[in-house]
């Protein structure tokens, strides 16, 4: 069986959760200002501006989550502008249009499995290098973004294995109760992927592409741009918890799955949390991989 050159890949994640409500956090005081950390060009040393002063006696433990440094390589100002460009320029045209001009391209109306998985690689890879363009393009001068992103993977504030293995427990127990309540509430509905499954089962050479995809470049792409950016800038504005609710609802929002969008939004907010909490974004990175590693097998043996 060939699949349509112009299908998109759908979401891994399970059923519709509209039902479910979330029950808003409670507005903790501001933040006090712990070390940021800010790289120059000219120096690849860590610069500590430490202004930890605590006003008020003691620090609020909530707002204490997030050990997020308030200095980022961006322009505040300018985030929505720089996460417009990546959304319009690079993500909507290559995950909507991308399977077609390639289709296109090898003169087939339709493509196997294995061109499928491969090509989809290609566009994700295409995708992941450009967003890196972008926002090396948006950097202030004095940053570089290398020693930003690689500070960000190698943080030790806080043991990441810990929260990366509290979190992946957490969100396969989340993903569970919520599937469970949408069955009660809605119905029971089929929550395989029959497109995925058929590249998973197609061959093993589509089956290591997909797990590439999904363990790999997706979790890669997606934690750079979705909490390495825009999380980052967003908490460097606002409360930490506010910029993972914000975040959150855009990572959901951009899988264009109205049916899943509450549940992807729920994913959203454990990864944005566990990196807050660690401040190292291979935290988030491994959690996410994981799942999708978890719910790629579990659609295999279906």
């Amino acid at each position: 069986m060939t699949l349509p050159a112009a299908t998109n890949p759908v979401s891994l994640f399970g059923p519709s959760l509209a039902a479910v409500k979330i029950i808003p956090l409670s507005a903790p005081h501001a933040p006090s200002r712990c070390p940021l950390i800010s790289f120059n060009r000219r120096s690849n040393t860590s610069l500590f501006r430490s202004s930890c002063s605590k006003k008020n006696g003691a620090q609020d433990p909530f707002e204490s989550f997030s050990v997020l440094s308030l200095d980022i390589p961006w322009d505040s100002k300018s985030i929505w502008v720089t996460f417009a460009a990546y959304f319009f320029s690079l993500h909507i045209p290559l995950s909507f249009g991308g399977l077609s001009v390639i289709a296109q391209m090898l003169h087939q109306p339709v493509l196997d499995p294995l061109t499928m998985a491969v090509s989809i690689n290609i566009l994700e890879t295409t995708e992941y290098l450009g967003a890196l363009a972008l926002l090396h393009y948006t950097t202030k001068p004095q940053y570089k973004l290398s020693c930003f992103f690689l500070q960000k993977l190698l943080s030790e504030q806080r043991s990441s294995i810990k929260a990366s293995a509290v979190a992946v427990g957490f969100l396969i127990a989340l993903v569970l109760f919520t599937s469970i309540l949408a069955d009660r509430l809605i119905g029971p509905k089929d929550v395989n992927n029959p497109i995925l499954k058929e590249i998973l089962l197609y061959s093993p050479t589509s089956e290591m592409a997909c797990f590439f995809l999904y363990c790999l470049i997706t979790p890669l792409l997606e934690e750079t741009v979705y909490r390495g950016f825009l999380l980052t800038s967003l908490a460097s504005t606002m409360k930490w918890w506010q910029a993972v609710i914000i975040s959150s609802c855009i990572f959901s929002a951009a899988h264009f799955s109205g049916e899943n969008f509450l549940q992807l939004f729920l994913i959203g907010c454990v990864l944005g949390s566990v990196y807050c909490w660690t401040g190292n974004l291979a935290s988030s990175f491994t959690v996410h991989s994981v799942y999708n590693a978890g719910i790629l097998i579990a659609t295999a043996l279906s």
